[in-house]
Order: C-alpha cells, then sequence, then structure tokens
C-alpha cells in the first residue's frame, strides 16, 4: 500500500483545473449570494446568526470524530464569548469552552500568523485534562514515535484506512505546512487553498487526537481570510457531519494513492462548500423567523418564566423541539409546581404564542405559533 506522504513529490499536489473551475464558480456565486443576504441582517441579528452557527459548528465538528456535546453547554459557551444574554442557558465545560476558543480564535483572528504555537495551544485547549475520554495524551505537542493509523473493525481482522507519516517527521512536515501555508495565501484561490490545507494537514496528522477539530479549524481560518470577514455565516462541519461516510471515503481514497494529483478531493470539496452555504440559508431563515415572531408579539405581556420557555422552543426552531412541549417539561424548563405550568401554558394559547400539536389526550403538547 502506497500512501500519498510517501511519493516522490509530497507535498507538492497537482489537480485538474478545467475539472474544477466549474465547481469554483458555483461555490463562489453561492458565497457571494450568501453574504449579500448577511448584510441585510443588521448587527443584532448578525450576532443571532453567528452565535446559531458556531453552536451547530462546535457540535457538529465533535460529532464527527464521535463524541456528542450537550447542545446547551455549548450555547451558553457561545453566549458567553460572544458577550450574548446567557439566562437560562446554564453553565459549560472546560472543553466546551476550548473548542469555542478554537473555532473563535480561527476566525476572529484570521489575520494573525499561524505558527507552530497556535497550532499546539488549541490542542492544549482542546483536551484541556490531558486525556482523550479515558486515554492519557500529548497535549500541546507533536505526536510521538508510535505508528498513527485510522483502523475500523473487530480485533484480528482490523481495516487499516489510512497510516499517517512516521513520528519523527512530523517535526519537518509540520515546518513544510506552516511555510506553505503562509506561501501560497496570496497566489492560489482562496477557497482551493482551504481545501488543500484541510488535506494536507489531516495527511500529516500531526497529533495524537484531534486532527479533524483542527484541520477543520484551519479550513475555517483560510476561508475567513479569503473572505477577509471574522465572522462564519455557514458552517463547512455540519455539512461534513451530513455527509460523513463519503468525506471518509474520498480522503481515503485520495490518500492511497500512487499519484499527488487530488482533483478528486477539492471537487468534493468545493461541492461540499456550496451545498453548507446553502445550508445556511435555513439558518439564517430560522434567526429571521425569531425576529419576526418577537416583533410581531412585541406588545404581548409575558412573564419572564414564559419568555425563558418560549425563547427555548424558538431556539429549537420549527418542530425541532423534540416531543414538544408538555406540562411536565414546562415544570422542569420553568421551576414551577404542575398548576402554575397548566395556567401559564393556557395564557400563553389563548394569546396566539403557543398552538397546540395535533396528538391529544396524554400526548398533547404545544410548539410556538410559528
Amino acid at each position: 500500500m502506497t500512501y500519498i506522504w510517501q511519493l516522490k513529490n509530497w507535498p507538492k499536489t497537482t489537480w485538474k483545473s478545467d475539472s474544477l473551475l466549474p465547481l469554483l464558480g458555483q461555490a463562489r456565486l453561492a458565497q457571494g449570494n450568501l453574504l449579500g443576504r448577511v448584510k441585510r441582517l443588521g448587527f443584532e441579528l448578525g450576532e443571532e446568526a453567528q452565535a446559531d452557527i458556531l453552536t451547530e459548528e462546535a457540535i457538529k465538528t465533535s460529532a464527527i470524530e464521535g463524541e456528542r456535546l450537550n447542545r446547551r453547554a455549548v450555547r451558553s459557551s457561545v453566549a458567553r464569548h460572544l458577550g450574548l444574554p446567557t439566562a437560562g442557558l446554564g453553565p459549560s465545560t472546560r472543553s466546551v469552552d476550548g473548542l469555542i476558543e478554537v473555532l473563535l480564535d480561527a476566525t476572529q483572528n484570521y489575520q494573525e500568523s499561524l505558527t507552530a504555537e497556535k497550532l499546539k495551544g488549541w490542542h492544549a485547549a482542546l483536551f484541556p485534562t490531558g486525556h482523550s475520554g479515558f486515554h492519557k495524551i500529548r497535549v500541546g505537542q507533536w505526536r510521538g514515535r508510535e505508528p498513527m493509523r485510522v483502523v475500523s473493525g473487530p480485533v484480528g481482522r482490523e481495516k487499516i484506512h489510512f497510516e499517517a507519516p512516521p513520528g519523527e517527521k512530523v517535526p519537518e512536515e509540520m515546518r513544510l505546512f506552516l511555510s506553505w501555508w503562509n506561501l501560497v495565501s496570496q497566489k492560489l484561490d482562496g477557497l482551493l487553498r482551504a481545501g488543500l490545507a484541510h488535506f494536507y494537514f489531516v495527511t500529516v496528522h500531526p497529533f495524537e487526537d484531534g486532527n479533524g477539530r483542527i484541520a477543520r479549524a484551519l479550513t475555517d481560518m483560510a476561508l475567513a481570510q479569503d473572505e477577509k470577514l471574522g465572522v462564519r455565516y455557514y458552517s463547512l462541519s455540519s455539512q461534513i457531519m451530513e455527509e460523513r461516510e463519503e468525506y471518509y471515503r474520498i480522503l481515503e481514497k485520495s490518500s492511497k494513492t500512487s499519484s499527488v494529483d487530488i482533483t478528486d478531493w477539492l471537487a468534493w470539496f468545493l461541492d461540499c462548500c456550496q451545498r453548507a452555504i446553502d445550508r445556511s440559508d435555513k439558518i439564517i431563515g430560522h434567526v429571521l423567523a425569531k425576529a419576526d415572531f418577537w416583533q410581531k408579539h412585541a406588545q404581548t405581556v409575558m412573564n419572564e418564566r414564559q419568555k425563558k420557555v418560549v425563547n427555548r422552543l424558538l431556539d429549537a426552531g420549527k418542530e425541532g423541539f423534540e416531543g414538544g412541549l408538555t406540562t411536565r417539561k414546562y415544570v422542569s424548563m420553568a421551576n414551577v409546581s404542575r398548576a402554575t405550568a397548566f395556567r401559564e401554558i393556557s395564557e400563553l394559547l389563548e394569546k396566539g404564542i403557543l398552538r397546540q400539536n395535533p396528538a391529544k389526550g396524554r400526548s398533547v403538547s404545544y410548539d410556538v405559533n410559528w
């Protein structure tokens, strides 16, 4: 088996421009349309959209690696880092805070130089306890000499999907990567550079864990440099999560090769970018729908408990609050008695804030009257 990093020309890669130009044009068109729509959001709604997309990015970039984060903890951390209200969101965790700090640093500080120290700092932020799960890892350091393989299947019948360069080669590989990152910043189309950076970094796999998350943060940084915008309004990680099997398949295919041509990977990446941009329209539409809702009900009298519950439903989106709002859930969220919960839900129904879902009897539940 030959891996791309074993080829003589590595780390120089090639691609077929004729195949990529139409895809690049389509991605650029979608990008321009989105940024034009974002300008119409205004400052406050822009912050709300940023918070929604950053929350989604954090949850999905972890989910790709099989780690499930608590949405409320992530949203709490995002709100605190962006200076938004945190009432009712609860606490976050050190690891969630670390991830949010990495994602924000990659985009807000996109003009800063990318250095080995920055990458190692990101890695340390992702693993504040020095452990990945139950395993102690080298935090904030390049990996050691042990082989780094991506493996699946039961013991004795493992399938090796990828093997990274030997640990002793990592310092030199990363020196070349950082030199390449700075060298091509003004010479290569920004979207192509983002795709190349992603592939290059995961091929070197410089850390014991967290390589995928850092690769996606680097991709966000490259996109921010391309757009000259320190705010992300689309989540590439969310789209990669939707297409996770294909993502891993195309990475494996492009890594196990006898050629340094990575046209297939770049074609998939550009398509994925376009789909991520198209997907963000849904998130921005959700932000606008929330704003329209509160504008419509600006004069509707509600107590703070009712506002808190309604905001939770709005954050979940249309039909996004699993199982709908029930009296029992209201009791838990508002910390009130069952009688008070029933009365306050009834008031919200009378005022047209809530509507009853179709199910009756014990299954009765409610949603926002969008």
